[in-house]
């Protein structure tokens, strides 16, 4: 039984929601404090989290980039704010989807099993080519050694381009990819993804053009690098 953390402060929106994932078979757990967040996403690891970004205490966001910390769980944005901006900032932060208010509560149990459905790889594998190893189970990828710390969206853009060297990927093409029930969602943040995954292969002070740009055209993995 999949577990769903809620972390609302609306509570006639809550129990709405903990109805609709109890009725398809969902443990819940409900909270409405921001400060409670972490300390709740450690004691009861959920499965997915769907988390509120106007909350007492301490904002969504904060508790979504501290979460990212620790735990790559899945996590569903939900907020008032429909600005592009807005969903933008959530997503470069680690958050899987975003859902705006108001939402059909079934519609976001759909998206929560479309995630979950993506957690669990149909064959998993694990390839190590040049000093890279890509694992599809653990959802993992190490350069020389070391683990670039993506999120299981970040891994999933990085595995794309990676299990098709200097293929060339719109935008458009990966959106589809990693969520392929991307309803609203601008293919801008794709963007996103790329910079924070470049940021963190940075971080290993190698392989910088290793997720190269192709002006007008989108992404590739640039398999030369590790080889150059």
């Amino acid at each position: 039984m999949s577990h769903v953390l809620i972390v609302e402060d609306d509570f006639d929106i809550a129990a709405q929601v903990k109805l609709f994932f109890e009725a398809s078979g969902f443990k819940t757990t409900h909270i409405a404090d921001g400060a409670l967040v972490i300390e709740s996403v450690k004691t009861h690891s959920p499965d997915v989290v769907l988390l509120d970004i106007m909350l007492p205490n301490k904002n969504g966001v904060d508790c979504l980039r501290e979460i990212r910390t620790f735990s790559h769980v899945p996590v569903v944005m939900l907020t008032a704010k429909a600005e592009e901006a807005d969903r933008l900032k959530g997503l470069e932060v680690g958050a899987d989807d975003y859902v705006c208010k108001p939402f059909s509560a079934a519609e976001l149990v759909m998206r929560v099993k479309a995630i979950l459905r993506r957690c669990m790889p149909v064959a998993a594998e694990s390839t190590s080519v040049n000093q890279i190893e890509v694992d599809e189970h653990a959802l993992t990828v190490n350069l020389f050694g070391k683990s670039l710390g993506l999120t299981k969206v970040e891994f999933e853009v990085f595995a794309l381009l990676y299990k098709a060297p200097n293929r060339v990927f719109s935008r458009q093409q990966i959106l589809d990819y990693i969520q392929p029930d991307n309803f609203d969602i601008s293919d801008r943040v794709i963007d996103s993804h790329i910079k924070n995954i470049r940021k963190k292969i940075k971080q290993l002070d190698c392989c910088p053009k290793l997720v190269e740009s192709v002006y007008g055209a989108g992404y590739r993995y640039n398999a030369q690098q590790l080889t150059d």
